[in-house]
C-alpha cells in the first residue's frame, strides 16, 4: 500500500511536547503502515510573524491531504492580534462537524453510572458562533441582540454522521435541540434528525430535548450514547462528558469536512486540552489524549492496516494505564517520555502478533 500523507500543524509550550511525543507512533517500523508528513508552524511566533500565513497554508495542505493532526496552539487576546488558528482552519476547510468522545480510563472512577464512550457530535460552524451581535438604548433601557444562524445543509451532515458514527460503535442516538421553544430554528435540526433516524432504521434513536438530555447524562445506564448537537450545545456538552469520565485524559477531538455526497473528505485530530504552560519542559504532563488523536485519525485511513493500527494504538495506551504505567495526573509516576515510550513498545508487538496471526490464516 502506498504511503499516506498527513499534515502536522505544530503548536505552543506542553501542546507542542506531547504532539513530539505522540508522533513517536508514526515512526518506521511501529504501526506496520508507512504514513508520511508533511510539517507546518502554527505556533503564535509564527502566526504573527506570517499574519497567519501559516494557518492558510495548513488549511490547504488538509485539503490535499484529507489528513491533520494538530498540537494546541494560543489564542491571543487581543482584538487586532491573529485570532484563533481553529477558528481560520474550520473556515478554511469547511468543516461541519467536531466529533469528542468520552470513554472510561482504568483506574479512573467515573462519575454517574458511565462505563461506555459517549461521542457528542457538535455541529461546528454557524449558532451562536460568528453571529452578528449588537446593541440599542441607554442604561437600564438598554438592549443586547444577537442573529444566529444553521443551515438545513449543516444540519443534515451532522444529523446523518451521528448516525453513521452510532451504527459503527453500536450506539444509541440520544438528545437532540430545544425544538419545542425554537420551532423554526432549532426546529430545523430536530427534522433532519427525525428524518435520518428513518434512513437509518437499525440504529436506536431516543430524542431527548437538550436540558432533558443533561440531566439524564447524570442518571445513565451505561450505555453507549451518540448525542447530536448545535454549536453552542456541543461546545458545552462535550466539556460535561469529558469530566464525567474523570479526567479528559482519554479523549480526542475530531474536526470533519465532508464533500458533496456526504463522505468525509478532510478529517483532522487533535487533543481537548490546552497548551498547559505550567507543566512545559518538565516531562510531566500526559500524552494520552494526543496519543488518542493519532489513533483517531488512523482510523479515518482508508485501509484495513490503519483501522488495525488505530485499534493497536488504542488499545495499548489503556491497556498500559490499566497495567499501572500511569502521568502523575492520574495517580502514576510516569514521565510524559516514559508513557509514550511504554504505548510504542505495546503498538509494535500488536502489530507483530496480528501479523504473524495473519500469516497463519493465510
Amino acid at each position: 500500500m502506498a504511503a499516506t500523507t498527513i499534515a502536522v500543524l505544530h503548536g505552543d509550550q506542553t501542546g507542542e511536547e506531547l504532539l513530539k511525543e505522540a508522533l513517536r507512533l508514526l515512526e518506521p517500523g511501529v504501526l506496520g503502515v508507512e504514513v508520511k508528513t508533511r510539517d507546518f508552524d502554527l505556533s503564535l511566533e509564527e502566526r504573527r510573524r506570517t499574519r497567519n500565513q501559516s494557518v492558510l497554508d495548513a488549511a490547504a495542505a488538509l485539503k490535499e491531504l484529507g489528513y491533520g493532526i494538530k498540537a494546541a496552539t494560543i489564542t491571543p487576546e487581543g482584538a487586532g492580534d491573529v485570532g484563533s488558528p481553529n477558528a481560520i482552519l474550520r473556515k478554511q476547510i469547511d468543516g461541519r462537524v467536531i466529533v469528542r468522545t468520552g470513554r472510561r480510563i482504568p483506574g479512573v472512577r467515573p462519575l454517574a453510572g458511565v462505563h461506555s464512550p459517549i461521542s457528542v457530535i457538535r455541529m461546528a460552524v454557524d449558532d451562536a458562533y460568528g453571529a452578528r451581535e449588537w446593541r440599542e438604548g441607554h442604561d437600564l433601557d438598554e438592549w443586547a441582540f444577537r442573529t444566529e444562524k444553521i443551515s438545513r445543509r449543516t444540519c443534515r451532515i451532522v444529523a446523518d454522521f451521528a448516525f453513521h458514527h452510532a451504527q459503527r460503535i453500536e450506539a444509541k442516538v440520544f438528545g437532540g435541540p430545544k425544538y419545542t421553544v425554537s420551532p423554526v430554528y432549532e426546529g430545523m435540526f430536530k427534522e433532519e434528525l427525525d428524518a435520518a433516524a428513518k434512513r437509518h432504521a437499525d440504529v436506536d434513536y431516543e430524542p431527548q430535548l437538550i436540558d432533558a438530555t443533561y440531566a439524564l447524562l447524570l442518571a445513565t445506564s451505561g450505555e453507549a450514547l451518540v448525542i447530536p448537537a448545535l454549536n453552542r450545545d456541543g461546545d458545552t456538552l462535550s466539556d460535561l462528558v469529558m469530566q464525567m469520565f474523570g479526567t479528559i485524559a482519554g479523549a480526542e477531538s475530531t474536526l470533519l469536512a465532508f464533500d458533496e455526497a456526504g463522505a468525509v473528505s478532510v478529517a483532522m485530530t487533535e487533543a481537548p486540552h490546552g497548551t498547559a504552560p505550567a507543566l512545559e519542559g518538565k516531562n510531566v504532563a500526559n500524552p494520552m489524549a494526543m496519543i488518542m488523536a493519532v489513533a483517531s485519525l488512523l482510523g479515518y485511513i482508508k485501509s484495513d492496516a490503519a483501522r488495525r493500527a488505530s485499534r493497536a494504538v488504542y488499545e495499548a495506551a489503556l491497556e498500559a494505564v490499566s497495567d499501572g504505567v500511569r502521568t502523575a495526573d492520574l495517580g502514576g509516576h510516569a514521565s510524559t517520555t516514559e508513557f509514550t515510550a511504554e504505548v510504542v513498545r505495546r503498538v509494535k508487538t500488536k502489530v507483530d502478533v496480528w501479523s504473524a496471526l495473519a500469516d497463519i490464516e493465510r
